[in-house]
């Protein structure tokens, strides 16, 4: 791919620096992307080399991003990316990050999520000690929580190997800040959601489900729980609270979040009524198969921190993003019908099946 820059408005500090994106082809990666080539970055991407490339969310930024084959499993790789394309910001957005998985393959999560944030720091000691890097840590951590909201003096108490395995990232960055003078720095972001969060994550189940009852391809939703609560916010306006890290004088823990919480039924409930459908209660089952063997039943962040040494203020309410993501399903199924994502979690209308 060529080393391409993104023709709008650059300002003087980030014209022509350049960045290096882990995970770029992912829900915040290709937000980050989008935003620094705004800003006139060199934006490089690490990507693994799969069989199908698995660049639907950078389609429209190839011309413009260089993608270098990387692996967080593979400690020389990243040696050579670091050397390749001497970056002067570093994001690590990149993991095995459905919680879920987390339970049955907990030791490639902890291998990629957890040893692989450790790689990546080494990769930065030894081949680009000046530059700043941004490690993507999770409100995950915090897990069973013993006092709302949560801030970055919060205790951690995670309740999935995922959790654990961002845990581990988050004090090896810490670490390597305090040893060897690098500028890392920790954003604890908690649940941020957009039209390109993955099928597996629960808002997207919901989404994409109302959108098909809507469109008569689907009956029902199948979850794991209605109760659980969490704090949601927009996945691009977390993005930029990950650049803003980076020109801050000196490197710190952020937390980022909207401080107010919603349970799963609420995400349900809103999502229906944006399509205008009132029985929402007849198109839910629970089912015990999505059930994880350890819930995080509250999290709910305090952002204080960012908004007074960042200047960082999410804008998004909680209707508005439901409402864009159910919209942007109901396009994408009107202009694509495709069937229903494997998982279990959206059950086909038996009747309708032959037509659709």
């Amino acid at each position: 791919m060529s080393r391409g820059r993104c023709p709008t408005v650059m300002t003087s500090s980030t014209e022509g620096r350049r960045a290096l994106i882990t995970g770029i082809t992912g829900q915040d990666g290709s937000y980050l992307a989008e935003q620094l080539l705004e800003k006139g970055y060199e934006v490089y991407g690490i990507v693994r080399r799969l069989s199908t490339p698995n660049t639907r969310h950078i389609q429209h930024l190839l011309d413009r991003v260089s993608l270098l084959d990387a692996d967080l499993l593979d400690q020389a790789s990243l040696d050579t990316a670091v050397r390749t394309c001497e970056p002067e910001e570093i994001y690590n957005l990149a993991a095995q990050s459905f919680v879920g998985a987390s339970f049955t393959q907990p030791v490639l999560t902890g291998e990629v999520t957890g040893l692989g944030a450790l790689r990546l720091l080494e990769a930065m000691r030894f081949r680009a000690d000046k530059a700043r890097l941004y490690q993507a840590s999770s409100s995950e951590m915090f897990g069973h929580v013993l006092r709302s909201p949560q801030d970055e003096s919060t205790e951690f108490h995670p309740r999935s190997p995922y959790g654990v395995a961002k845990v581990y990232a988050y004090w090896a960055s810490v670490n390597y800040r305090e040893s060897y003078g690098l500028f890392v720095a920790n954003g604890i972001l908690f649940n941020h959601e957009s039209p390109r969060r993955g099928h597996e994550f629960v808002t997207r189940k919901i989404s994409d489900g109302v959108a098909r009852i809507k469109l008569g391809m689907a009956k029902t939703i199948r979850l794991g729980t209605l109760r659980t609560r969490r704090d949601w916010g927009y996945a691009p306006e977390y993005c930029d609270l990950m650049w803003r890290n980076d020109p801050a004088p000196t490197a710190g823990d952020y937390v980022g979040a909207t401080g107010e919480t919603h349970s799963v039924e609420e995400f349900v409930q809103a999502a229906f009524h944006h399509a205008g459908i009132d029985d929402w209660k007849s198109h839910v089952e629970l089912d015990p198969r999505f059930a994880r063997p350890a819930e995080v039943d509250l999290l709910c962040g305090d952002p204080t921190k960012a908004k007074q040494k960042l200047g960082w203020v999410p804008k998004m309410r909680f209707p508005e993003l439901v409402g864009l993501m159910v919209d942007y399903d109901l396009a994408q199924l009107r202009a694509h019908p495709t069937p229903a994502h494997s998982g279990g979690v959206v059950r086909p209308a038996r009747r309708r099946a032959a037509s659709q």
